[in-house]
């Protein structure tokens, strides 16, 4: 194997640069009016995210209780929660990122006395409506905290709320309209005036009208600005229009009060079918307003069970477009998870946000009626991933797809939180591999299929998209691993042309991909459909095979087993030629046996004739391709290692395992230089980049980690700090000769170093005095007894911090007590109460950045912590001294026999002996 070098030559830190989490797990949604920020629920918090970036602001502290409802002020200055106890949660959303969680401004403990399931706040951001499941709808004044209206009478769980104050000066109708418009499972829509409420008591809190017209649950309202037409949908597949301020009734409605004076009624105009359980429905504004005259004018949206945004023209009764097309093969619980539970519309920036079943949310540009952004709301167990080049050589590995838990291939952006959906597939994609240059990739699937994926041509107007180019069919059972070749085809074609299988059925198939093209056309889709030639089937193992490797030359193919062997084949392979058709098979060459478990995972060196194998004995194995013996094994995970992979020239191994650890090996050392921690479950899948300076790991827990390459950083910071650190020392060692104590012992106590301080104290206490000054001074020296007696808030209080650790160790505590004795009879109480209090308020400042209110009560109760801590080593050296002096009475006496009177007259002084023997 080639030399390592130098040792500084090997990656040694990596770090975790971002990670993609659950986004979005249960609950609503709310987004901020310009379409910037997200709020989702993940568990029982909710989480604000920066939608351009990615980057996840904050979240907010919950009760330990699922979110049932939430909504943001058009202000998006407040967010509004409602938990299942059921209690109202109010939070101001902060202006910048923090990892502190937010906590409510204030909190109604028992806001209903039923869940609440729906929500809304008035355009003015003033009033908040809440519906709960036992028919009460409240409404409450956000910024004072109490509620002004309740509202009875509902038939059962309120499904739908909107306010109605209308705000157009321009159309000819009352101005001082403030209704609430709500639905419920009794299929009625009630109107309800609120400034009525106001005026009249309790009369008025009966609706003004009830509108009867669906046969189902409205999951929908929605009102004109001018406050003339009111559109409602619901779960029995019909839209119906009305006008609030008709001059007669002729249809079905109801009133539910009989004032005098009347004029203006509401009435159903249109009845429009849809064809489809509604689940959201909202009108468009074309510009500013909508010219509202007619109903013939009105524009809306739909959503709901076909996971489709339709655009609806009143007047026709007909759909305009449609903004997100239905795939052609769905099962039926792929449709079940793509319905719509949820559609928002943001006018200021004419985009329509929808929530699916399957904890998506995708963002359609009204302008260009294409998607815009689409976010994954939670990705299950992720089993395996593969960096993708579409725009190669311009962007490498500007993407990264990932199988997971379904039959749906997920393709992220490395750069933030936009991904795309590939369907295609019909079960759970098992694994991924990409060709050559990264544009072209395939996935195995346990629908026994291999489909190969290639991107749209580029458009800088829209994000990059992929299709289905062809499909490898055969197995006879789930296709558990796939392997690509590793450089493109002979004589100057650019096309990848083989591509190796392997299945539960034990075979390994090669299949014939040099026909496929590099990029998809969208105009084909369907059409275009390439079915891949099978070259040759070989039985390989006899128990499933989990990894397959091709050789960075091609010439060579490994595969490993839960029949715990490693093996190694001969690549045969012969492109097409004029009327010659491609010919390819495989030949073996060897077996690497010694795991004791199965094999996982196989891997090629880069540029050596090694494989590395990982395997269910927590191993990893590198074998010798010459004679195919165990020339190194690597121990340290504590469980099945999953993936392995080579990074470094070679150099270095970078492996996953079932332990949640990823680990970086030295191959030489046949050490671990590295262990990253991200993950709770199981790293089913590891991804390395093109240039190594990115690691991506995925685990079980469906958390996505990009660990960036800081070796050189870290150097250079360690080298740096080296750098200062000797500077610093060696001003030290000046100070010292200059008999500047004070520097001294200030500059030890900023550089942290304790023990540069005892033997600086040691020091002085071995030093005689010279002067009558330092006799009669405190520690032995006068300047040092300066220095403590003026000596810094918080320095004096790290200086006491060091005595204690001093304390303990009977060789250290002389040293300790002298320096504890100096400061008690220099510096009064107050003064060291005090310096607890300022070391505090710094700990504070440097942690948080915010100004901290001054107390006595920081700086009394670290200094009872410490004293505390300091009396049983000190009554315990007290009795160890006077255990000394009792002993050397005895030592005296003994002598005194021993001689035979010899040193008579010659006394031996107790307090010497003990001095002595203490020193």
């Amino acid at each position: 194997m080639a030399s390592t070098g130098s040792k500084s030559r090997l990656k040694t830190v990596y770090k975790n640069k971002r990670s993609i989490g659950p986004l979005h797990t249960c609950g609503s949604v709310a987004v901020s009016g310009d379409g910037s920020r997200l709020v989702t629920c993940v568990a029982e918090e909710a989480v604000l995210t920066n939608i351009l970036t990615g980057e996840e602001i904050c979240r907010f502290a919950g009760d330990t209780q699922s979110i049932t409802s939430l909504c943001l002020t058009p202000s998006a200055s407040q967010l509004i929660i409602f938990t299942s106890t059921p209690s109202l949660r109010v939070y101001d959303i902060p202006t910048a990122t923090t990892r502190n969680k937010i906590h409510p401004v204030r909190v109604v403990a028992r806001a209903h006395d039923a869940p609440v399931h729906v929500c809304t706040i008035d355009p003015s951001s003033t009033y908040l409506a809440s519906g709960s499941a036992d028919g009460v709808v409240k409404v409450w004044d956000i910024k004072r905290g109490y509620v002004t209206h309740i509202f009875k009478g509902h038939g059962g769980i309120v499904s739908a709320l909107k306010f109605n104050f209308p705000r157009d000066p321009s159309v000819v109708v009352p101005q001082n309209i403030l209704q609430l418009i709500t639905a419920s499972v009794d299929t009625r829509i009630r109107i309800f005036d609120l400034a009525a409420t106001t005026r009249k008591g309790d009369q008025g809190a009966r609706p003004i009208a009830v509108l009867e017209g669906h046969v189902s649950v409205p999951r929908g309202l929605d009102v004109t600005p001018d406050g003339k037409w009111l559109i409602s949908g619901g779960r029995d597949s019909v839209v119906l229009v009305w006008n609030l301020h008709a001059k007669s009734g002729g249809v079905k409605y109801a009133e539910a009060s009989t004032g005098k004076g009347k004029s203006n009624s509401p009435v159903l105009a249109q009845t429009i079918p849809v064809m489809e359980r509604v689940e959201a429905v909202g009108l468009l504004l074309p510009g500013d307003l909508v010219p509202s005259s007619s109903a013939s004018q009105l524009r809306f949206y739909t959503a709901g069970e076909k996971g489709v945004i339709r655009i609806w023209d009143v007047k026709d009764s007909s759909v305009l477009y449609s903004l997100s097309p239905v795939a052609d093969q769905q099962t039926e619980d792929q449709e079940e998870q793509r319905q719509i539970v949820e559609a928002i519309y943001l006018p200021s920036i004419s985009t329509i946000v929808s929530v699916h079943a399957d904890q998506n949310i995708l963002f359609y540009d009204l302008n260009t009626r294409n998607l815009h952004r689409q976010l994954i709301g939670f990705n299950d167990e992720i089993v395996d991933a593969v960096f993708l080049s579409p725009n190669a050589p311009k962007s490498v590995d500007s993407h990264i797809a990932f199988a997971t838990n379904s039959s749906l291939i997920r393709v992220y952006s490395t750069t933030g939180l936009d991904a795309r959906l590939l369907t295609g597939h019909t079960e759970i994609v098992l694994s991924l591999d990409h060709a050559a240059g990264g544009q072209l990739f395939a996935s195995g699937s346990k629908d026994r299929s291999v489909r190969l994926w290639a991107p749209v041509p580029p458009n800088d107007d829209l994000p990059t998209e992929w299709g289905c180019v062809a499909i490898c069919e055969g197995h006879a059972e789930s296709v558990g691993t796939i392997a690509m070749s590793r450089t493109f085809g002979e004589g100057g074609t650019t096309n990848v042309q083989f591509m190796f299988s392997g299945s539960q059925d034990r075979t390994i198939k090669m299949w014939y991909i040099g026909d496929v093209p590099l990029v998809f056309d969208p105009s084909q889709d369907g059409q275009s459909l390439i079915k891949c030639k099978s070259l040759t089937t070989h039985k390989a193992h006899e128990k499933d095979i989990n990894s397959l490797d091709v050789a960075p030359n091609d010439r060579l193919l490994a595969s490993g087993s839960q029949d715990r062997t490693a093996k190694i084949y001969e690549i045969d392979f012969s492109r097409a030629t004029g009327d010659r058709s491609a010919h390819g098979e495989i030949k073996l060459l060897g077996t690497c046996k010694g795991h004791k478990r199965g094999v996982w995972a196989v891997k090629f060196g880069r540029s050596e004739r090694v494989l590395a194998t990982g395997s269910g004995d927590k191993t990893v194995k590198l074998w010798n391709l010459e004679d195919f013996t165990c020339v190194k094994t690597f121990e340290g995970h504590t469980n099945s290692v999953l993936r392995v992979d080579f990074i470094n020239h070679g150099l270095q191994l970078v492996t996953s395992a079932s332990d949640g650890l990823v680990k970086l090996w030295n191959i030489r050392e046949e050490e671990c230089t590295a262990t990253m921690d991200n993950h709770e479950d199981k790293v089913w899948a590891l991804a390395v980049s093109t240039d190594e300076r990115t690691i991506v790991s995925a685990a079980a827990d469906s958390v996505v980690t990009f660990w960036q390459d800081c070796t050189e950083e870290e150097e250079q910071e360690n080298e740096a700090k080296r750098s200062e650190l000797v500077l610093r020392e060696q001003d030290f060692m000046n100070y010292l000769a200059l008999h500047d104590y004070r520097k001294a012992i200030q500059l030890a106590l900023a550089m942290q170093q304790p023990g540069r301080l005892l033997s600086l104290f040691k020091g002085i206490r071995a030093t005689p005095s010279e002067s009558a000054a330092d006799v009669s001074s405190v520690t032995g020296n006068g300047a040092v007894d300066e220095v403590l007696r003026t000596l810094g808030g918080s320095d004096l209080a790290r200086l006491l911090r060091y005595v204690r650790d001093w304390n303990p160790n009977a060789k250290t505590s002389g040293v300790a007590q002298g320096v504890l004795y100096a400061i008690m009879k220099l510096r009064s109480a107050d003064d060291v109460i005090a310096a607890f209090t300022d070391e505090a308020q710094e700990g504070i400042l440097q942690s948080s950045g915010q100004e901290s209110v001054k107390s006595t009560a920081s700086g009394n109760t670290a200094l009872k912590e410490l004293v505390d801590s300091m009396i049983p080593y000190t009554e315990r050296h007290l009795s160890r001294m006077d255990r000394l002096v009792q002993d050397s009475f005895v030592v005296d006496y003994i002598l005194s026999e021993m001689d035979d009177g010899m040193f008579d007259g010659q006394d031996v002084d107790a307090m010497d002996v003990d001095t002595e023997i203490s020193s």
